[in-house]
């Protein structure tokens, strides 16, 4: 065996026990003693525990390190090789000897070591024995603390992982204690802090920082239903050279003494609820999307299942009947369950609630209502069997039923369900739905009442556009209306083609700043005094004029309008701009061109003359016209958008059907927000003049 090398530089430091155990501050000197007596090997641990270097030792006598024997008695260092080579393993106290010359009680562990060539060496393990005195007393409080102590104690790693813990922790947690070893400590104490709980763990592994007696609210996996607060303290735990090897922590049951912790977190969370609800439910003026954001804000927080459901009267105000039939409409459904509850939760669109259900009852107060799900509840609410099997089915136990009611008109009800796993709903549950179903309700009048307004605008706005205009025999014309976002849906754009004296066509395409019912109106307004005037007024240029004056008597502020004329016996096209978006004219070869873009002021601006520009159009020619939804594009500068136009109109124009069709798909996205007019129009020539 090869003799330590005696260079102090290179000195690993005494030898120390695993890391993470009671022994890792232990010095512990290993030595060899050969048949001789003498010391053949020396470890560091040695020279720290007997202050002898190696070079000063090696292949001297083993009595060295031992005190004279008493009277009468063995060597030490005989003593020690004999029993070892005797028994093969022995422990044993013995005075020893510091190089100083001070004695101090050691305790010793030899066993022989007998190499290849049949030689033996007793090998010696050597540590003070007040230092095993310590370990010892260590471990046996320690014991007793994990065994005895009546409050929770727990050793986590540096991932705050469960290493140690005792029995007291484990039934607080209501997890054996097994299934905690290896787990971090947030799948087994669940806060709903934000991560508060963690943060502070975190600090004291990594930062060195102890915490004493924080309160934290949780629920544990083994007590899902009981809400606890718990008093905790913890400290790092450090390991050999200053490295911090975990966190361990003290815990302490107070949930009895701090219930209103626990009320007051509640109550947080359904703040919290409330503003996220706030936040989500009414992003639209769109009353399926509002329902929608409704079950979404509820789920899974609040609940298990959810359903928005309208009342359908049959004429408004409608008094309600608690001894007639409820039909109601379901808008918005979800659930986390399972399958038997999806099909309950969106199998239907039409609900009937036979009279005296609870429903009723719900609506005969107008306060929140919570509901069993018994052999009762099912068989007053639900017609159906096979809809009364999937609601047993469905796995809830708790249902709450909330009136949504805006400014005095019952609009619907909305539900909330919860299933068997989690607690019932209580007081303070109820009075939460209701404040949910209050804020949901104003969003879904207003949505209701916007979208009555968008009907009677659309159901106007259809009334006065041309459905399938007449051109005549000498003019083909495709024509396209296409609204713009759903919250912009009814514009003011329009369009026309007009049947003059002498087979000529009038083609007329406008648009009134604004959106909704006024643009509308306006929108009729313009087009029938055009068609009224283009079969009474000589040019297209007095005929804007008329229109400008029109506009003005009726308050029109902002109108541009695009005016041809077209006469099919001589070619010519006559045009007039009221700030419109030119003319183009596409030419049998496909070039296209710019025709009339002497673009003039809008109507109802007053005051201005309009010019008219004249332009001869060739057989099969195919005009353009359109209003600036096609052509502007947020992002994009306007001629740019007019070159795409141009592009398009190049492309393949036999069926002008098709080609609107392209026009359209290939130049507007999805995210357009501007009503489009587009109208394609391909003329021809007459033989003849008429007489």
């Amino acid at each position: 065996m090869p003799p330590d090398r005696p260079s102090d530089d290179r000195d690993p430091g005494p030898i120390r026990s695993e890391p993470g155990s009671l022994l890792e501050h232990v010095s512990v000197a290993v030595f060899g003693i050969d048949e001789d007596n003498r010391v053949v090997y020396w470890g560091p641990g040695a020279q720290s525990l007997f202050g002898h270097e190696a070079r000063s030792v090696l292949s001297r006598p083993a009595a060295a390190l031992f005190p004279g024997p008493a009277p009468g008695g063995p060597a030490s260092a005989e003593h020690l090789t004999e029993r070892a080579r005797a028994l093969g393993y022995w422990r044993v106290r013995l005075p020893a000897l510091h190089r100083d010359g001070s004695v101090f009680d050691c305790g010793f562990r030899v066993f022989p070591v007998i190499g290849p060539d049949g030689g033996g060496v007793v090998m010696g393990l050597a540590s003070r024995s007040d230092e095993l005195d310590r370990v010892k007393t260590n471990l046996s409080f320690l014991d007793a603390l994990f065994e005895t102590c009546p409050i929770g104690l727990v050793m986590l790693d540096e991932e705050l992982r469960y290493v140690h813990l005792n029995q007291v922790l484990a039934d607080m947690d209501g997890v054996p204690l097994a299934d905690h070893l290896g787990r971090r400590m947030q799948d087994i104490m669940i806060t709903s802090d934000g991560g508060e709980y963690q943060r502070m763990l975190r600090s004291v592994a990594e930062e060195g920082r102890p915490v004493v007696s924080t309160l934290v609210g949780l629920r544990t996996p083994g007590h899902p239903d009981r809400d606890q607060v718990r008093s905790v303290s913890f400290f790092p735990l450090t390991g050999a050279v200053d490295t911090r090897r975990g966190v361990g922590g003290l815990l302490v049951d107070v949930t009895d003494r701090e219930q209103a912790i626990l009320e007051a977190t509640a109550a947080r969370q359904r703040l919290a609820l409330l503003d996220r609800a706030s936040a989500r439910i009414g992003t639209t003026l769109d009353v399926r999307v509002t329902a929608r954001e409704l079950v979404e804000a509820a789920m899974p927080d609040f609940c298990d299942a959810a359903v928005v459901e309208l009342v359908q009267w049959m004429a408004e105000p409608e008094v309600f009947d608690p001894a007639l039939p409820l039909i109601t409409r379901r808008i918005a459904a979800g659930t986390t369950l399972g399958d038997a509850a999806v099909e309950l939760v969106s199998g239907l669109d039409t609900v009937t609630y036979p009279p005296d259900s609870s429903i009723h009852e719900m609506l005969r107060t107008g306060r929140p209502l919570c509901v069993p799900v018994n052999e009762d509840f099912v068989s007053r609410t639900v017609v159906h069997d096979q809809r009364a099997r999937l609601l047993r089915d469905s796995g809830l136990a708790g249902i709450v039923i909330a009136p949504l009611v805006a400014r005095g008109t019952v609009q619907g009800v909305t539900m909330f369900g919860r299933s068997a796993a989690r607690p019932a709903f209580a007081d303070e549950d109820l009075s939460l739905a209701g404040e949910l179903a209050s804020r949901a309700a104003l969003c879904l009048d207003n949505a209701r009442l916007y979208s009555r307004v968008q009907d009677i605008a659309l159901t106007l706005q259809r009334a006065l556009l041309p459905s399938a205009p007449a051109a005549g025999p000498y003019v083909d014309i495709a024509h396209r209306y296409l609204p713009g976002s759903h919250v912009t849906e009814v514009g003011g754009d329009w369009y026309d083609a007009i049947n003059l004296p002498g087979d000529r066509v009038a083609l007329v395409v406008g648009d009134v700043m604004g959106h909704g019912v006024p643009a509308a109106a306006a929108m009729g307004r313009l087009r029938i005094t055009a068609k009224t005037l283009a079969r009474h007024t000589g040019e297209p240029g007095a005929l804007l004029e008329e229109l400008d004056a029109c506009a003005q008597e009726a308050g029109i502020e902002w109108a541009t309008c695009l005016y041809v004329r077209y006469d099919p016996y001589t070619g010519r096209a006559t045009i007039a701009n009221a700030g419109h978006p030119p003319l183009l004219v596409r030419h049998a070869d496909g070039t296209v061109e710019t025709v009339g873009d002497m673009l003039g002021v809008p109507l109802g601006v007053g005051g201005v003359p309009f010019l008219t520009t004249e332009a001869e159009l060739p057989e099969g020619a195919t005009l353009a016209l359109y209003t600036d939804g096609l052509i502007e594009m947020r992002g994009q500068d306007i001629d740019a958008g007019l070159e795409a136009l141009r592009a398009q109109l190049r492309g393949n124009v036999d069926s002008l059907e098709e080609a609107a069709d392209r026009i359209l798909g290939n130049l507007l996205p999805d995210t357009a927000t501007d009503d489009t007019v587009l109208v394609l129009a391909r003329v021809r020539r007459a033989g003849q003049s008429p007489a």
